[in-house]
């Protein structure tokens, strides 16, 4: 998987912007990497997710950036173990020699044992439905690196963070939040772009939506962690997908996301949706 190109891109991919002193993002091709730290302290940071296929030398390169050559996280925190957020994480793992941790659930996708369901190319929403067809659902093996989150809910190298259980996308998702200044980063429990429609994905359009269609496993569960995490009245979200939002626009979207679930999130038809579109 690591050497495969997936033929997908953005007019954000390459751009590595700062969301807090210690929180900035790297978008490549369509997808977001987070480097949690501060730049002062630079042997003290975490990356969140590993990014698309052939991206570790991107990934690397942002990394000196931000925080000088040579000075490597402490560890990598998956929210999940999709292909665009693990494209590069053995590589790294192995590069840099530090721990990969996920939540329990999501391991066997992690150690080799289980593969994802192949994406719903069934749903309605664009044209990266029909492309995700090409896109791998196969599980890694990074047995050697991986190890399973704390049960309690603190984040290993990420003091003040708390990892929140928001399934639906994948069994084992996570979102990382922080209750000081109220920062989410949410994986894919929601996104902020259109992630079915082509040409929203080109231009990065911004609009709050549920998970990835194509690759949502379970529309109940899902629904609960948008309620979930919108209970925590985040005040900076950083989604898998899509340009961070943040104060008054995060607050109105996603009230409105989960207020609105199925009729946003949850596609008319698809292999995973059940009960939300019954009458």
């Amino acid at each position: 998987m690591e050497d495969r190109l997936i033929p997908v891109t953005s007019v954000a991919t390459g751009i590595k912007q700062s969301f807090a002193a210690d929180i900035h993002c790297l978008t490549i091709q369509v997808v977001n990497v987070c480097f949690v730290g501060h730049p002062d302290q630079p042997q003290d940071w975490v990356l969140v997710d590993a990014g698309m296929p052939k991206s570790a030398d991107r990934i690397l390169e942002a990394a000196d950036e931000i925080y000088g050559e040579h000075n490597r996280p402490k560890a990598i925190i998956l929210t999940h173990g999709h292909f665009d957020h693990v494209g590069a994480v053995g590589k790294l793992a192995e590069h840099w020699r530090v721990p990969v941790y996920a939540h329990r659930d999501e391991l066997p996708y992690l150690t080799g044992k289980k593969d994802y369901p192949e994406p719903d190319t069934s749903v309605e929403g664009g044209l990266v439905v029909k492309m995700s067809r090409m896109f791998p659902n196969e599980g890694i093996d990074i047995s050697e690196h991986i190890r399973p989150l704390p049960e309690d809910g603190t984040v290993p190298h990420m003091e003040g963070w708390e990892s929140i259980h928001t399934p639906g996308h994948t069994e084992g998702h996570i979102s990382l939040f922080r209750e000081e200044d109220r920062a989410l980063i949410a994986g894919d429990a929601f996104i902020t772009v259109k992630q079915e429609d082509l040409s929203k994905v080109l231009t990065q359009k911004q609009e709050i939506s549920g998970p990835p269609r194509y690759l949502t496993m379970n529309w109940k569960q899902a629904r609960t962690s948008v309620a979930k995490l919108n209970s925590l009245n985040p005040k900076l979200a950083v989604t898998g997908h899509g340009f961070p939002m943040r104060g008054a626009t995060l607050k109105e979207n996603l009230d409105k996301l989960d207020s609105q679930f199925e009729q946003i999130a949850v596609p008319k038809h698809g292999k995973f949706v059940g009960d939300e579109k019954k009458d």
